[in-house]
């Protein structure tokens, strides 16, 4: 056991001497010294169960025979970190929390780990960190929240934020935002829809590194408590095995992840987190390979903000499992690939079925023949864009308008709020990439904004920052090259007429080559916004958002 080299022998003795210090018995420190990574802060909603979870993890680590120890993980709340410079730390903390996960586990010997992760970064951080450490690993997450019910309705997080542009828009009274704001969220877990957080909760469990139920098992039910004693117990089986993360995050494995990605309608930030977990995993997985899936992938699921429908309905119609055993019957998945399970793929989707047509399409009446994210492409992206087609309007499929330019989040969301954005406009907002950002801020407010005032469908939004899950509209981000080095999106200008195609994956500006190539010989570079700690350290090392926004070292 690699627990051994802190454990075993007189030369250890000085450690065993602390670990006495802790409390441990010689019984414990006989056993595999189980890491549980715990997410559990009182300041964001997704996390604030993470302790009971804790809890029953190490109850069924130690009702399989190893010693169960606890050790922290950061996480911020995308939206409490919404629309003001906490956004600038959202994306970054994933490299925070994969080297400081790093730093752990292999500064104290764990022989495996459990990951108890739930929001946004912290899902896919935790992820990274498990393909780079590579000893046994099992996640599971906090769950989602219930949907919120307002007059009758099911509502979440992307309502409240709509709410808002509404109330600007003379929509909504005050008293109708205040409801809103007491109903949207009234659980803990991970907000309610297909968002950041929950898309990676589901991945993970296609990848195969949680189990059955690991993303849409309600926060509240008591049946997450149970998943977390069984994650417990499956670690001590991958241990026996030695099953590590590289052996189940396999390039089939990514490859299924990306079908699922595309039939479930997940959020656009899973095409940031998935080359980055992949470049961990040493797995290449280059975003081409999206549109490529996407063209014989269905989509077949439509939950919000796409939809009316929520992760605990997709819970109730049977799971993720439900799903990728409906995508199976067109061929799409490997499905002998490994998994926490102990099992195949094949083997945990066997006998899944789908429980609610409405809510998972079977895949002879899908939403659509193809996926639910585009990769798109032009003299506007000319490395890529991306955009969640399932929760465009089908008239946004395609679209010509004069840019509207914003160099940055705040100045576009005064235009809008203030009446200066009109039906057919193309809002450009640049230099908030994971360099010029920096960190690569969420555009939720403006989108929301866009939304809430009536526009969602006459109006689109390029930027080369990144998108909440639960923003929806032709909603374009991830363009790159990105402002700050130069990319195209830096040399738009106010009227310049935008071309949208995304059947056709097309982003385009009106504007030719030459014209292009005058502009950049006059463009200079601006004057970084952050010079001094994190923020100014990860720009200086960010590499595109086409490959993840890794950190180059």
């Amino acid at each position: 056991m690699k627990s051994d080299s802190v454990k075993k022998g007189m030369q250890q003795a000085p450690h065993r001497s602390l670990f006495n210090a802790l409390g441990m018995t010689e019984e414990e420190m006989e056993r595999p010294l189980i890491g549980i990574v715990s997410s559990y802060n009182e300041i964001v909603p997704g996390h604030m169960n993470l302790d009971k979870i804790v809890d029953a993890v190490k109850m069924g680590v130690a009702m399989a025979g190893g010693t169960p120890v606890m050790v922290p993980a950061i996480a911020v709340c995308d939206g409490i970190a919404m629309g003001h410079i906490g956004m600038k730390y959202s994306l970054v903390t994933r490299d925070l929390v994969a080297d400081s996960t790093e730093c752990l586990a292999r500064a104290h010997a764990f022989d495996a780990l459990v990951m108890v992760p739930n929001c946004d970064k912290n899902v896919p951080g935790l992820l990274m960190a498990a393909a780079r450490i590579n000893i046994p690993t099992v996640f599971v997450s906090g769950g989602p929240m219930l949907a919120g019910r307002v007059q009758g309705h099911k509502t979440s997080l992307s309502s409240m934020f709509e709410a808002v542009g509404a109330y600007t828009a003379g929509k909504m009274t005050e008293e109708d935002v205040k409801e809103y704001e007491q109903k949207a969220c009234p659980t803990c877990g991970s907000c309610s829809g297909m968002y950041t957080a929950n898309s990676m909760n589901c991945l993970t469990e296609v990848l195969g590194m949680g189990l059955k139920g690991n993303g849409t098992i309600p926060a509240v039910y008591s049946e997450r408590l149970k998943l977390a004693k069984h994650a417990g117990m499956a670690v001590m089986e991958l241990l026996k095995k030695n099953i590590c993360p590289r052996d189940i995050m396999s390039e089939k494995a990514f490859r299924n992840a990306l079908t699922m990605d595309m039939a479930l309608g997940c959020s656009t930030n899973s095409m940031l987190h998935l080359p980055a977990i992949a470049h961990e995993a040493g797995v290449d997985l280059n975003l081409e390979l999206a549109n490529e899936i996407s063209a014989k992938t269905p989509n077949l699921c439509h939950l919000a903000p796409a939809g009316p429908t929520y992760i605990e309905d997709l819970n109730e119609a049977g799971g993720i499992y439900a799903v990728m055993n409906e995508i199976s019957k067109l061929g799409l998945l490997e499905l002998d690939c490994i998994t926490a399970t102990g099992k195949t793929v094949g083997e945990n989707i066997k006998g899944c079925v789908n429980k609610d047509p409405e809510v998972i399409r079977p895949v002879e009446n899908p939403y659509s023949s193809t996926g639910g994210i585009a990769i798109l492409k032009g003299n506007l992206a000319p490395d890529s864009a991306v955009v969640k087609r399932s929760a465009v309007a089908p008239e946004m499929l395609k679209h010509e308008g004069p840019a509207r330019v914003f160099d940055c989040e705040e100045d576009a969301i005064e235009a809008i709020k203030g009446g200066k954005i009109v039906a057919g406009d193309v809002v450009v907002i640049r230099y908030e990439g994971p360099k010029g950002g920096p960190g690569m801020r969420e555009m939720l407010n403006p989108t929301s904004a866009i939304a809430g005032m009536g526009l969602g469908s006459t109006v689109a939004l390029i930027t080369d920052g990144r998108f909440s899950g639960a923003s929806r509209g032709a909603s374009i981000g991830h363009t790159c090259p990105e402002a700050a080095v130069g990319g195209p999106i830096a040399l738009v200008e106010e009227g310049d007429i935008i071309s949208i195609d995304i059947d056709n994956h097309r982003l385009d500006v009106k504007v030719s080559e030459e014209e292009m190539a005058a502009r950049k010989e006059k463009w200079q570079p601006r004057k970084p916004l952050v010079t001094s700690g994190y923020l100014a350290r990860y720009a200086a090392m960010a590499a595109p958002a086409s490959r993840g926004a890794i950190l180059e070292i």
